[in-house]
C-alpha cells in the first residue's frame, strides 16, 4: 500500500467528478441505470462521445476498458500513470493502460445523513470478465446493501464493532460511521488489501483489518456490535467445482452458518448485536429455518427471517450464474450436476435465503422468532425495525397480562386499514391492517382487534380499550382480552403498535 498515492488518486477522483452525479450529468439517466443492470454497452457509448478526464476514468475504472495511456495521463495529474501501475490499478501494454481493478462510487444514506464513498474491487460481469478468478473481491452488489440495511440506527454509537467476512470493506466503512473502532476480518489477504485501500480512499480511519477465519483472528474478543455476510453458499466438495473465496467457506452444506451464528454468543458484549445474512438447508423432513433458529443455543435471542426458498435446481443456476457460468457454457451441465449430486446425497429438498437477527438474552428465557416474508420490504427501514422489535420483545417477556393491559400503546404511523366486502354486505367481510415500514406486513384481523389498534392513540391503557369494546360488542371482557392479549403481544413485537417513549 502507498498511501501517498491513495490520496493522490482521491484528489484526481474527486477532480474529476467521478461520482453517482458526475457519472449520471456525463451518460444521462437512462445509461446510469443500466450500469446498475450490468449493462456497460450504453455508458461506453455516452462515455466515447464526450472526451476529458471523467470519461476516462469512467471507461478505465467502471467500465473496466482499456484506455490510451496519454489520456489515462492526462485523467491522474496527481496520481500519474506510475502511480497507477505501483498501486496496482493497471497495467501497461504498449500505449495502452489495461484496467486490473474497478473503482465504483457506492452512495449511503443513514440517520447521520447521506453521503458516498469510492469502492474498489475486482473487475467483474460489468467488466465483461468471466468466469471470475477464485480470489475474487466483489464490490457492493445486493447482498452488501442488504447487510447494510439491516443494521442498527447509526445515531446510537457503540464502542467497537466487527465486520467478520469484510471483503471489499464497504461494511466496514458503514460500521465506522457510528462505532469508535472497527475490526475487519477476512480469510483472504487480498480482499484485506482492498478493504485498506478503501478506508484510505475514502479518509476513513480506525479500522483494523485481520487476516483468518470466522472468529479465529478475535479469539476472546467481545463486540457491541457483529455484521457478516459470510461465505455461506453451498457448494459441492468435488474436484473441478470452483471455489470461490468471497462465497465458499469450505463447508459442507450449511455448517459455517452453524458456526458463525453459534459463535455469536462468546464474542458479543452483554448489549451487544448482530446481524448476518445466510443460507439454511431444508434437510430431510428439518426445516431450514427451524434449523437456522436452533443454531444459536441458548444463550441468543435469535430472529431468522427467510426471504426467498429455492429448490436445488434454481440454487444451483443462482450460483453458477454468479460466477459467470451460463446455461449455454459447456461446462454447465457438469457443474450443475454435481450441485444436485451433493444435494440428493444429503437429502436437500430446498435452501432458504435470509437474514439473522441475534442479541445476548441476559439470562432470560430466548426469543427465537422464525419467520418467512416474501413480501417486497422497504430496506432503509429494516434496521431501526429490527433494534425496536428485539427491544420490545425483551420489554415483552418481563410484561404480564395485567401489567400489558396498564400499558399505554400507540398505532405506528405507518399502519393503515384496508376493508374489503362483498357488494351488498352489511358490513366487511375482511379487514386487513397494513404496515408502510417495518418488514411491510399485511395482517388480516377481526373487527375486536381492529377497534383496539384504531383507539390506540397513546392516551388510554389497553385493559381501558378492552372494556370499552367488550361492550359496544355486547361481549364477555374476560373473554375478550383473553383473546385479544396474545395478539397485542404480537402487534407490538411486528411494530403495528408502539409503546410510548
Amino acid at each position: 500500500m502507498h498511501p501517498a498515492h491513495i490520496d493522490a488518486l482521491a484528489r484526481d477522483l474527486a477532480t474529476a467528478s467521478l461520482t453517482g452525479e458526475g457519472i449520471r450529468a456525463l451518460v444521462g439517466a437512462d445509461a446510469e441505470a443500466a450500469l446498475g443492470r450490468t449493462v456497460a454497452a450504453p455508458a461506453r457509448r455516452a462515455a466515447l462521445r464526450s472526451p476529458g478526464a471523467r470519461s476516462t476514468l469512467l471507461r478505465a475504472l467502471v467500465l473496466g476498458d482499456p484506455v490510451p495511456t496519454d489520456e489515462l495521463t492526462d485523467a491522474l495529474p496527481s496520481l500519474g500513470v506510475d502511480g497507477a501501475v505501483a498501486l496496482g490499478l493497471v497495467a501497461l501494454d504498449g500505449d495502452t493502460a489495461r484496467p486490473l481493478v474497478a473503482i465504483r462510487p457506492h452512495a449511503y444514506r443513514d440517520a447521520l445523513g447521506a453521503g458516498e464513498w469510492w469502492i474498489a474491487s475486482d473487475l467483474d460481469e460489468l467488466a465483461g470478465i468471466a468466469p471470475l478468478r477464485p480470489d475474487h473481491v466483489l464490490g457492493v452488489g445486493g447482498a452488501a446493501r442488504t447487510l447494510a440495511s439491516l443494521l442498527p440506527p447509526a445515531d446510537a454509537p457503540v464502542d467497537v464493532a466487527l465486520d467478520l467476512g469484510t471483503g471489499c470493506g464497504v461494511i466496514a466503512l458503514h460500521l465506522r460511521r457510528f462505532a469508535d473502532r472497527v475490526i475487519a476480518t477476512d480469510v483472504s489477504e487480498r480482499a484485506l488489501r482492498f478493504a485498506e485501500l478503501n478506508a484510505r480512499l475514502n479518509g476513513v480511519d480506525g479500522i483494523e483489518t485481520r487476516l483468518g477465519s470466522l472468529f479465529e483472528p478475535v479469539a476472546g474478543e467481545r463486540f457491541d456490535l457483529i455484521a457478516s455476510n459470510p461465505p455461506f453458499v453451498i457448494t459441492p466438495r468435488e474436484p473441478g467445482v470452483p471455489a470461490f473465496e468471497y462465497r465458499d467457506g469450505g463447508r459442507t452444506g450449511d455448517a459455517l452458518m452453524a458456526e458463525v451464528v453459534a459463535g455469536l454468543a462468546e464474542h458479543l458484549t452483554a448489549a451487544g448485536e448482530a446481524r448476518l445474512l445466510g443460507n439454511w438447508e431444508s434437510v430431510g423432513g428439518a426445516d431450514g429455518l427451524d434449523r437456522a433458529g436452533a443454531w444459536a443455543g441458548d444463550g441468543l435471542d435469535a430472529w431468522a427471517i427467510e426471504r426467498e426458498s429455492l429448490d436445488p435446481v434454481r440454487y444451483a443456476e443462482l450460483w453458477l450464474r454468479d460466477g459467470g457460468t451460463l446455461p449455454r457454457d459447456d461446462d454447465f451441465p457438469r457443474l450443475a450436476g454435481a450441485w444436485l449430486d451433493d444435494f440428493e446425497a444429503r437429502g436437500v429438498t430446498a435452501i432458504g435465503l435470509g437474514w439473522i437477527a441475534a442479541r445476548p438474552t441476559a439470562g432470560r428465557a430466548p426469543l427465537r422468532r422464525l419467520e418467512r416474508v416474501g413480501q417486497p420490504v422497504a430496506l432503509e427501514h429494516v434496521g431501526a425495525h429490527l433494534r425496536a422489535a428485539l427491544d420490545d420483545a425483551a420489554w415483552l417477556a418481563t410484561v404480564d397480562d395485567d401489567a400489558l393491559r396498564e400499558t399505554v400503546l400507540v398505532a405506528s404511523p405507518d399502519v393503515t386499514e384496508a376493508r374489503h366486502q362483498l357488494p351488498g354486505a352489511g358490513g366487511p367481510n375482511v379487514i386487513e391492517l397494513r404496515q408502510g415500514g417495518g418488514l411491510g406486513r399485511s395482517l388480516s384481523v377481526d373487527t375486536a382487534l381492529a377497534a383496539l389498534v384504531g383507539a390506540s392513540d397513546g392516551d388510554l391503557p389497553i385493559g381501558t380499550l378492552l372494556a370499552a369494546i367488550a361492550g359496544l360488542l355486547e361481549v364477555d371482557e374476560a373473554v375478550l382480552a383473553a383473546d385479544v392479549l396474545p395478539r397485542v403481544r404480537e402487534l407490538v413485537q411486528t411494530g403495528f403498535l408502539r409503546r410510548l417513549p
